[in-house]
């Protein structure tokens, strides 16, 4: 189940969806998805598909975590970069073994703690988490170079598009039923250009914490 056969298969299967990054490509076959999911879905861990992690959360597909990735990175390496919506860590770990610094914000604390075990057990110590509602970013860590949202907000949150660099990327699913993945690049102090990439399927953004 955790072969590398069985790896090679979702590498080649990401190959034929279009991505070409193939550092992105090397992490995403690298990194042991089975460990951020329970061990009763283990199984499908290699499979493209999104599975619950439980708080009607999910593990992303990893399509979808490798095209944010390679949609990052696209103009250049990154050394600081904020993720909103840590989840079971899987994409958080991605991020660190491919840009300087991750700061990564969760609202599910439960989730966060088992992320931050898996990251050690991983010794990607370049990603800090914090425990806070996600739309609100991480202010005193900004400005980031790099910003991946996660999970889906109705519009794009202006705390975050303040948060970003100039000429930083910020990749954000948004909508409701149906939704859009977006690039967003700050041009300027107050101007920024946006590129609806395809569609997307996430989970819904939202406010306030649980403990």
């Amino acid at each position: 189940m955790t072969s590398r056969r069985t790896r090679d298969r979702l590498i080649a299967r990401l190959r034929e969806q279009g991505i070409k990054d193939e550092t992105v490509l090397d992490v995403v076959r690298d990194t042991p998805r089975h460990i951020f999911i329970d061990e009763a879905l283990a199984h499908r861990a290699y499979e493209d598909t999104a599975l619950p992690i439980g708080y009607n959360q999910t593990i992303s597909q990893p399509y979808s975590v490798a095209r944010m990735t390679e949609l990052l990175l696209a103009a250049g390496p990154l050394t600081s970069v904020l993720e909103v919506g840590t989840g079971s860590g899987y994409q958080t770990s991605v991020l660190a073994q491919l840009v300087g610094n991750v700061f990564s914000v969760e609202r599910i604390k439960p989730l966060q703690d088992k992320a931050r075990k898996r990251l050690q057990l991983l010794k990607l110590h370049n990603a800090q988490l914090m425990h806070t509602d996600g739309g609100m970013g991480w202010p005193s860590k900004a400005p980031f170079e790099g910003i991946m949202v996660t999970a889906a907000p109705e519009e794009v949150p202006a705390e975050l598009m303040n948060q970003l660099a100039i000429n930083g990327r910020l990749i954000i699913p948004v909508g409701g039923r149906s939704q859009e993945l977006k690039l967003i690049i700050r041009t300027s102090e107050d101007s920024f250009t946006t590129e609806v990439v395809e569609g997307a399927k996430f989970v819904p953004l939202l406010s306030g914490t649980v403990r």
